[in-house]
């Protein structure tokens, strides 16, 4: 259900009201008021612009790749929100309003792009939690490193010695000592998961329980494991799809010339008396649908 996903992303969202400004601590001394206000506007406006970069990029990737249909892919959307909200969260505190927009923009499209790498490698991620928490999350500490301002640092941490790249460079000195650091725990990550979970998967994978069996994996876990599908497969009914072949037929004759011609044939087939009024796909050597 897209509504169910949707309303989960909204839910970690407002949950990440308690990660973020919550992670001040306290409230009612001097000065934490105004981080703990910080970070909630960051926040929101990262998790806001990688969900419109995300989902508008992909739909200009697939606009350009297609027969010139807009598509708009929620999935994207909401993924791009978490993207978003994964990458402000190292330097919430520290960061003016426009560098968390400019984040949240680079946030999503490093989602399209992880995704996509996924997909080109055969990685099964089902959920994409690789581009959202892993690569936006090297994304988050790389750009601490270069937006840091000084005034909202100090004001969060009492100095501001080191600042972000950028703003050293308007020092006129280009100290890049938290660029480095934020490098530095990027790769101690890194290194410290490797190690300790590798020989974990290693054992499972050797032990032949690292995955399921391939016919569980077809039929769904949702069935073999918890006594029920979860999702709701009917296909739309025939005359509704033969409406919407036509009229695409009639809004695509512009980008006709520039696809094969069994690419705009439309085949059905019908398994049984019982399936009539239904599409279900229907082989074809040439098109498979």
């Amino acid at each position: 259900s897209v509504s169910l996903q949707i309303l989960g992303t909204f839910m970690l969202w407002f949950g990440w009201y308690g990660f973020n400004p919550g992670s001040t601590l306290k409230i009612s001394p001097v000065g934490y008021g105004d981080i703990a206000a910080l970070c909630a506007v960051t926040t929101t406006l990262s998790a806001a612009s990688a969900s419109m970069s995300a989902m508008f990029t992909d739909t200009l990737i697939n606009f350009r790749r297609s027969t010139g249909e807009v598509e708009y892919d929620l999935t994207m959307a909401m993924n791009g929100c978490l993207s978003g909200l994964v990458g402000i969260t190292a330097g919430c505190s520290v960061v003016a309003p426009w560098a968390a927009v400019v984040t949240g923009i680079i946030a999503g499209w490093v989602y399209v792009m992880a995704s996509s790498l996924l997909i080109k490698l055969r990685i099964d991620d089902a959920v994409d939690a690789i581009p959202v928490h892993l690569f936006n999350g090297i994304w988050g500490c790389l750009a601490t490193g270069l937006f840091a301002e000084p005034v909202r640092t100090k004001l969060a941490y009492g100095s501001d010695l080191h600042v972000g790249w950028f703003y050293s460079w308007g020092r006129g000195s280009g100290d890049a000592s938290l660029l480095l650091c934020q490098l530095a725990g990027i790769f101690f990550i890194l290194g410290w998961t490797v190690l300790m979970m590798y020989p974990y998967f290693f054992v499972l994978n050797t032990l032949g329980m690292l995955r399921i069996d391939p016919l569980e994996e077809r039929i769904g876990m949702d069935i073999t494991h918890h006594k029920g599908s979860a999702y709701h497969f009917d296909s739309p009914l025939r005359e509704d799809i033969e409406k919407y072949a036509c009229s695409s037929m009639g809004n695509s004759q512009r980008s006709i010339n520039h696809q094969p011609a069994e690419a705009t044939e439309i085949q059905v087939h019908f398994d049984d008396e019982e399936d009539k009024g239904k599409l279900v796909p229907g082989p074809s050597s040439e098109n498979p649908i």
